[in-house]
C-alpha cells in the first residue's frame, strides 16, 4: 500500500509538488495538484512528473449531490461528476470519488428517503449516467460509504456493483463512515475484514481517520485523529495490505499539518509492528 495526506506547502509547480511529497515520505498524492480549469500545459507537466517519479494520484473528488431534490441543482451536480471523472481519467487517477448523495438539500446529510428502494434505483441510474457520459478507460467512478445513505454496508455495496453493471464502477473504502452503532464500533475489525474480503478486487482507494464512542447518552460517535479512537488499525492495515500494492491510504478531515503528522506517525508505527510495508 501507499500512504498520503493533504500537503500544506507550496505545490504550484511539479518541482515544488514533488519536493513536498518527498518531504512527507509519500509515493502517492491524495489528489491532483491542479483542477480541470488549470493551465493545460501545467496539468500535463504534473501528469508527466507523476509518471516519471512513480507517484500515484489517489483520487479526484467529485463532491456534490447528484440526488438533489431541485432539478437545477441536480443537473449541476451531475455535470460536475462527469467533468471530474473525465479529469481523473485524463490525469490517470486511481478513481474519481463522490458520495451517492441525499434526497435532502444537505448534500452529505441524512434524509428519510435515503435508504429506500426508490433511492437505490435512482443511485443506480445516476451512476450509469455519469459513467456512460464519460466512458473512462484509465480510472473508475466510486462512491464513498456513508452511515446514512447507500452504500452503507458491505452488502449494499455488493448490490450496487451488481445493479450498476458497469466495469468503470468501483469501490472506495472508508470504514469510519460505516461505523454507525456501538456494535460496529466495538467489532470494527470484523467490519473491515468482511468488507475487504468481499470487495477487494474492486477497491481503488481507502480513507484513513479514526472514530471514538462517547460515554454520554444517547450514542455519540465522532471522528478523530488516527490513534485517538477505537478503530482497529492493526486489522485495517492487515486487510489493506491484501489489496494491490498501489492502493493509497489517504488521511483526511484534520485541519492542521501537525495533526496529520501525528496520524501518519501512528499508522506507520502500527505498520512496522505488523511488519507491513508502506511505500
Amino acid at each position: 500500500m501507499r500512504i498520503t495526506a493533504p500537503l500544506f506547502g507550496d505545490i504550484s509547480t511539479p518541482e515544488k509538488w514533488l519536493g513536498e511529497l518527498k518531504r512527507k515520505g509519500f509515493t502517492a498524492a491524495n489528489e491532483f495538484p491542479a483542477g480541470p480549469d488549470g493551465d493545460p500545459a501545467l496539468i500535463d507537466e504534473f501528469v508527466r512528473a507523476a509518471r516519471e517519479n512513480d507517484i500515484v494520484i489517489g483520487e479526484v473528488g467529485a463532491w456534490s449531490n447528484p440526488l438533489h431534490p431541485d432539478p437545477e441543482e441536480r443537473a449541476k451536480a451531475l455535470d460536475h461528476c462527469k467533468r471530474q471523472l473525465a479529469f481523473a481519467d485524463y490525469v490517470g487517477a486511481r478513481c474519481s470519488v463522490n458520495i451517492a448523495g441525499s434526497r435532502g438539500t444537505k448534500w452529505d446529510g441524512p434524509h428519510p428517503a435515503d435508504l429506500t428502494d426508490e433511492t437505490f434505483a435512482l443511485i443506480v441510474m445516476t451512476v450509469r449516467q455519469i459513467i456512460d457520459a464519460v466512458a473512462p478507460v484509465r480510472t473508475f467512478y466510486t462512491l464513498e460509504p456513508m452511515p446514512w445513505m447507500y452504500p452503507h454496508t458491505t452488502n449494499a455495496y455488493k448490490r450496487l456493483l451488481k445493479a450498476v453493471e458497469r466495469d468503470a464502477f468501483a469501490v472506495h473504502f472508508d470504514p469510519v463512515n460505516m461505523i454507525s452503532s456501538p456494535e460496529k464500533y466495538f467489532y470494527n475489525g470484523d467490519l473491515m475484514r468482511d468488507f475487504i474480503g468481499e470487495l477487494a478486487p474492486f477497491i481503488r482507494a481507502c480513507h484513513a481517520k479514526d472514530i471514538i464512542l462517547g460515554d454520554t447518552l444517547t450514542v455519540h460517535l465522532d471522528e478523530c485523529c488516527p490513534g485517538d479512537g477505537g478503530l482497529d488499525y492493526a486489522a485495517y492495515l492487515r486487510e489493506v495490505d491484501k489489496l494491490d500494492a498501489d492502493t493509497p491510504l489517504i488521511l483526511e478531515h484534520m485541519k492542521r499539518e501537525e495533526d496529520f503528522d501525528r496520524g501518519l506517525d501512528y499508522i506507520r508505527r502500527i505498520a512496522a509492528e505488523e511488519k507491513i510495508k508502506i511505500r
